[in-house]
């Protein structure tokens, strides 16, 4: 995906380094076809000495093209043909005579800088101007200082006609060149359009799992490149979820069907984390881990917590494709201080350490199936819109007796709406550090 850029800039530049090849040899056929018939008029009438220029110059350019073809050398090729189409046609003009005996063939060598600004590029083609100039200049001159009466025998319905002539096959050559180029760029622009979509698109799906992966302030960080990512939070709550009696049931299932049931928790249990806008962290085999707080626009996020802890619940037991397993849950949440952070270079996770992240792991642990225990911290914050059993005391690892109540339901059942963070009703919580 990284290198997707460079695959569409090295097939944009290949496209277009064909095209002025394509160019080239268009305009390099075209002109040959034209000589041949220069050729065949000037024989005819008389003009043998002049015949031998466009015959010279039909040699020395199917050499040229007859060598790119097996060298593949196309600076060289490039080279030749723009020299050709420059000084031939003055070459052709001084046989003759003067540019109006000649019908004005030096018109052909407007070719040349032209050809140059076409499959060079117009710095390329600067060069070939000035020449085109300074040999117009120098034509000018020898006409005007050697010019005499005109003895070529050619009449003026000749010269006429070769001007018409002159300047019909040149434009006509200088408008399908340019033709060719218009279109072929159109095609070019078409194939990078398709391509940059085809950019966008794997940039979303790209954007989509980091999404699924990461908060959005995280990954947004991920993507701007920023070394370390680690943060502390003076206030989160923190929950974890775990399936009762799923290690036995996993016994007489099969792998599909396995994980085709935790598929169907855990996918219930992520919308129901979209509802009320708390991140969920990760899932440790049948275990579940969701956090509130780290979304500083929303100030209500332990309300948050436990009404989703309540929703979980009911989600388990009232799922009609879930209640013939007997599946069962037990919740522990803890509020406090943590440090967030991602981790690992390859499948990397977003993840969260401290106390508070131990104590509703052990609050887990210690609650039995259905059953949803919350620490005093949290108790404290949400007690007067909750109902809870009388305390209890638990033994947590390093820290000792602890505290901890039952939530059993909602006081107030009202619909769960969006809270956003305003100065009138901005509750005191700590800040980010």
């Amino acid at each position: 995906m990284a290198k997707f850029p460079e695959i569409v800039a090295e097939t944009t530049f290949a496209q277009e380094d064909k095209l002025h090849r394509d160019l080239l040899i268009f305009a390099c056929a075209f002109m040959n076809l034209a000589v041949v018939l220069w050729l065949a008029i000037y024989w005819i009438m008389g003009l043998h000495f002049s015949a031998n220029v466009p015959l010279v110059y039909q040699l020395i350019s199917v050499a040229s093209l007859v060598h790119y073809l097996k060298t593949k050398k196309f600076e060289v090729f490039r080279f030749v043909q723009l020299s050709l189409f420059l000084f031939v046609p003055f070459v052709m003009q001084w046989t003759i005579g003067n540019a109006v005996t000649a019908s004005g063939v030096m018109l052909w060598a407007l070719l040349a800088p032209v050809g140059a600004l076409v499959v060079s590029g117009w710095r390329e083609s600067v060069p070939w101007f000035i020449a085109y100039i300074v040999m117009t200049v120098v034509s000018g001159s020898f006409d005007f200082y050697l010019g005499t009466e005109d003895n070529s025998g050619v009449s003026m319905k000749t010269i006429g006609f070769f001007f018409a002539l002159n300047f019909a096959a040149m434009s006509s050559i200088m408008y399908f060149l340019m033709r060719h180029f218009v279109v072929a760029m159109d095609k070019i622009k078409n194939q990078l359009d398709q391509q940059h979509q085809l950019l966008a698109e794997e940039q979303n799906k790209s954007e989509r799992v980091l999404l699924n992966v990461l908060p959005s302030s995280i990954a947004q960080r991920l993507k701007n490149h920023q070394g370390l990512i680690a943060d502390g939070h003076a206030d989160v709550t923190v929950m974890f979820a775990d399936l009762v009696n799923f290690t036995q049931l996993t016994e007489s299932l099969s792998p599909e069907q396995m994980v085709g049931l935790l598929n169907t928790v855990f996918s219930g249990f992520d919308e129901l984390c979209e509802k009320y806008g708390v991140e969920k962290i990760k899932t440790i085999g049948d275990a579940y881990m969701v956090v509130g707080g780290l979304n500083r626009n929303n100030v209500d996020y332990t309300r948050d917590i436990a009404d989703l802890s309540l929703e979980m619940r009911e989600f388990v037991i009232t799922n009609p494709n879930l209640s013939r397993f007997k599946l069962g849950i037990h919740t522990g949440i803890a509020t406090g201080p943590v440090v967030a952070g991602v981790i690992g270079t390859k499948r990397f996770i977003y993840d969260l350490w401290g106390d508070t992240v131990n104590i509703a792991s052990r609050l887990t642990d210690e609650a039995v199936q259905d059953v949803i225990q919350v620490d005093k911290t949290t108790y404290n914050r949400i007690r007067q819109d909750y109902a809870f059993e009388p305390p209890a005391t638990i033994h947590v690892k390093g820290k000792g007796e602890m505290v901890m109540y039952r939530l059993t339901g909602r006081v107030n059942r009202v619909p769960h709406t969006a809270k956003v963070q305003t100065p009138a009703t901005q509750e005191v919580s700590g800040p980010t550090v």
